[in-house]
């Protein structure tokens, strides 16, 4: 089985194209955008065939997808209001706070600091939880974000459907 996953490693690697950082730092900045995953570039169809092979051969070894490539959907966990004070890159430690928070249930806080601008932090805090009659379950979730000073707090209804995974913002 090692062998099998060591000889679709390099398939897998002749697939992955590295962003360069002039264009990475040039979306990262901007406030108010969402974070959208990045059009890859065509890799021919070479790439296209080994990264197919790379990846129902990992998923055979029982490598799971998310040690592959992992994204995180900030817009399904994120308010507007709090996306609308954040750039890319502290609208992903926004969102990977919230999942963290919602994984350790009420009571549950992840606080989070700007990599990328000074002055800028937040957390996310699971105030409440209940069950619906589907058999899903519900959080409310605040948020808080402090730009330069000024603080942005906001509650979100979070849910989940019945044997689902992740919370996601209701609608």
């Amino acid at each position: 089985m090692y062998r099998f996953l060591l000889a679709a490693a390099p398939l897998l690697l002749l697939s992955v194209q590295v962003p360069t950082q002039a264009s990475a730092s040039s979306n990262d900045n901007k406030v108010g955008k969402k974070c959208e995953p990045k059009k890859k570039k065509s890799g021919g169809m070479f790439g296209s065939i080994a990264g197919s092979i790379a990846g129902s051969a990992l998923g055979r070894a029982g490598v799971p997808s998310s040690v592959v490539g992992v994204s995180i959907p900030v817009g399904s966990l994120l308010s507007d209001a709090i996306i609308s004070k954040l750039n890319c890159k502290e609208q992903v430690q926004a969102a990977t706070a919230t999942t963290e928070a919602t994984r350790g249930g009420v009571g549950t806080s992840s606080a989070w600091t700007s990599d990328s601008r000074p002055g800028v932090s937040g957390s996310s805090t699971v105030v409440a939880q209940n069950a619906r009659s589907d058999g899903g379950s519900c959080m409310t979730v605040t948020d808080v974000v402090i730009v330069d000073g000024e603080e942005t707090t906001v509650d979100k209804q979070m849910c989940r459907s019945p044997g689902g995974g992740n919370y996601v913002v209701a609608v």
